[in-house]
């Protein structure tokens, strides 16, 4: 690696540990990409550079991996052309297109992992809810969810209508080979506030009012959204995907004292509905600077952070034993190679302080991003720093 890339002297390291104990592996199928034997003709996954850091061994892997939150999707040509006269949400459940989808960005970018193809209100949408992704809106619900009634009145998700996220996860696996994909689902906050608001809001002042005026409905609607969210991972997890991601796009709408009040638990539900299988957990917020503490006690192994703080400081808060993911400011994505590069290896710099660091994004790859733009910084950020074996 690069001197300037280093990690400082005294830099706290997370301590080796197998990435998964036998107990773990005895939940995943043999042909799991983390089971895939010595000898196969794949690796397993375990030994790539993205699982290397995510599970705190960043200085074992040949360069520091990085992948891009939305990688694929509108920024790409051939993304827009899968999806000509496809809605969203039927892409997203056809299994062979959401495997290509996937397969996409790592085909062109050479990014270290893929991150599966879908939307936060898919668990939704297989538990029965009436909801459509709307272009140019987002997630819209037909009935929104405001009182205890409404709540109680929600289908549970059945594990069988998740056969479908199963198949694509499998097909996606194998497209991917020897590179690891993400999993992810929408954190219960977020999706909840999609439900009492109907769709998309600015402020989210109907959840954050729903939990302080009617704390039980508040309380029930936030355990469904997590045992949904927690089947999905589930499902992902059984079926190839080596790390998971739970997004939590709102929560920086809430105070510390609201969150860990009315939706940790919630987010530590769906966290904790895959901890048997040992795969590493990111927990990812936007504007959630002041959360970072609450948020990684949910039971994260890993915290993505957004664009607005330092990952040095990031550091600093969580103790310096954290592995963190993160976070390139995506406006700056479009300003030039001039301002963009010594952008990155500031947080190349700032990352550096952590136990391990994944590289991405602060948030989401904007739609109209120059692919190739892309597909440079990955190679230069694996330049940049490379080890010398």
């Amino acid at each position: 690696m690069t001197e300037s890339m280093t990690a400082p002297a005294g830099a706290p390291r997370a301590p080796y540990r197998p990435l998964l104990t036998e107990d773990q592996l005895a939940h995943l199928p043999a042909n799991h990409p983390l089971r895939r034997a010595e000898g196969e003709i794949r690796a397993n996954t375990a030994s790539s550079p993205m699982l290397l850091a995510l599970t705190g061994r960043g200085n074992q892997a040949s360069h520091r991996p990085v992948w891009f939150m939305r990688q694929a999707g509108r920024s790409l040509p051939e993304y827009r052309a899968a999806r000509e006269g496809i809605a969203m949400l039927d892409a997203c459940l056809t299994p062979e297109l959401a495997a290509e989808i996937t397969v996409q960005p790592v085909r062109r970018h050479a990014v270290d992992a893929g991150i599966f193809f879908s939307d936060i209100v898919i668990p939704m949408k297989l538990a029965g809810v009436d909801v459509d992704i709307v272009p140019g809106r987002g997630p819209v619900l037909s009935s929104p969810v405001r009182t205890l009634e409404d709540v109680r009145a929600l289908p549970e998700l059945e594990d069988s209508a998740l056969d479908v996220i199963r198949e694509a996860i499998a097909a996606t696996v194998e497209k991917l080979g020897d590179t690891p994909l993400i999993g992810f689902a929408g954190a219960p906050f977020t999706v909840a506030a999609y439900m009492v608001e109907g769709g998309p809001s600015r402020d989210h002042l109907r959840p954050r009012t729903m939990m302080h005026a009617d704390p039980q409905a508040w309380k029930e609607l936030g355990a469904w959204a997590a045992r949904t969210a927690g089947q999905f991972l589930r499902a992902q997890i059984e079926t190839g995907a080596s790390a998971v991601q739970l997004f939590d796009s709102w929560a920086g709408s809430l105070s510390e004292g609201d969150y860990r009040r009315y939706v940790q638990e919630h987010s530590a539900a769906s966290l904790a509905a895959v901890e048997e299988f040992g795969v590493p957990r990111i927990h990812f917020g936007t504007g959630t600077g002041e959360l970072l503490g609450a948020m990684y006690e949910a039971g994260a192994d890993v915290m993505g952070v957004d664009y607005r703080l330092p990952l040095d400081i990031a550091s600093q808060r969580l103790g310096g034993k954290v592995v963190l993911q993160g976070n390139i400011d995506p406006a700056l994505l479009a300003a030039g190679p001039e301002v963009l590069y010594p952008h990155v290896d500031s947080v190349l710099q700032a990352g550096s302080a952590a136990p391990s660091h994944v590289v991405n994004l602060g948030h989401g790859v904007p739609p109209t991003t120059d692919p190739q733009v892309l597909t440079d910084l990955v190679s230069y950020i694996h330049r940049k720093t490379a080890r010398t074996v």
